[in-house]
């Protein structure tokens, strides 16, 4: 029973706040991006905790939506990365996330062009909050959101394949049929991004194309494979994003 109303919820939350790309201003989701950037997608543990502080610490002294955006999505980042190698101190900072975000993906008051970044977080946190839980159904709740928020925002956004895809693919092999979803979400960032080059920035498309490869490790896919790591290696200088596990596939495949 418990389930059946969590899904309840979901799909009320879900309903409340949908706009499809269409209504979205292209410039004002990029410069939303700008103000994000520096807390998404932070592989440096070090960074995050102390990104963490930051966050926090700035909400607390302006409680605005993008402050409020910005702590949902370190949450997010702290889970992801911190959540699953203690035992106490950074568990249930995905339910955090998910929590922070929900509110502002129900509120009314919330610019619209903000959604892509919350509802792909959303359903990220909510991914989290069953791999912490080990309740499979918030799995599938999470590819409920996922669904939707690639169904409304993917034309102008890569976040919601970028999550989506980064999900699926470390997903145990049974879940075969959402695993799928990987290849198609990576290469349709990659065939967006051929079509306009602002679509992306250097770090997602670092680790776009490292998970392209990851996921075509065959000989059939080997020179391709092996022109996107070049092309995630050398997007990445200084091994903020995709250029460490890039090289090491590089190497194996070489092998």
């Amino acid at each position: 029973m418990k389930y059946k109303l969590f899904t309840l919820i979901i799909i009320a939350m879900t309903v409340t706040n949908s706009l499809t790309a269409q209504q979205l201003d292209f410039l004002k989701v990029k410069a939303f991006e700008h103000q994000l950037d520096d807390v998404m997608e932070l592989i440096d543990t070090t960074e995050l905790k102390s990104k963490l502080k930051e966050v926090e610490e700035n909400y607390k002294q302006n409680p605005s939506e993008i402050n409020k955006t910005r702590l949902g999505i370190i949450y997010h980042e702290t889970a992801l990365n911190l959540s699953f190698f203690t035992k106490t101190e950074f568990k249930g900072y995905a339910k955090k996330s998910f929590d922070t975000l929900s509110g502002l993906f129900n509120s009314a008051n919330t610019s619209k062009e903000l959604l892509p970044f919350i509802a792909s977080y959303r359903a990220s946190a909510l991914s989290l909050v069953g791999a912490e839980t080990k309740k499979l159904k918030l799995l599938g709740g999470a590819f409920d959101l996922f669904n939707d928020a690639v169904k409304n925002y993917s034309t102008i956004s890569y976040l919601p394949e970028f999550l989506r895809g980064s999900v699926a693919e470390n997903l145990p092999w049974f879940f075969f049929t959402k695993r799928k979803l990987a290849k198609q979400d990576f290469q349709s960032i990659i065939d967006k991004q051929n079509k306009n080059e602002q679509f992306a920035n250097w770090k997602i498309m670092s680790f776009t194309y490292w998970a392209w490869a990851k996921q075509r490790q065959s000989k059939k896919y080997r020179n391709q494979s092996l022109a996107h790591l070049d092309k995630a290696i050398s997007l990445d200088p200084n091994y903020k994003a995709g250029r460490k596990k890039a090289e090491e596939l590089k190497s194996k495949i070489l092998k």
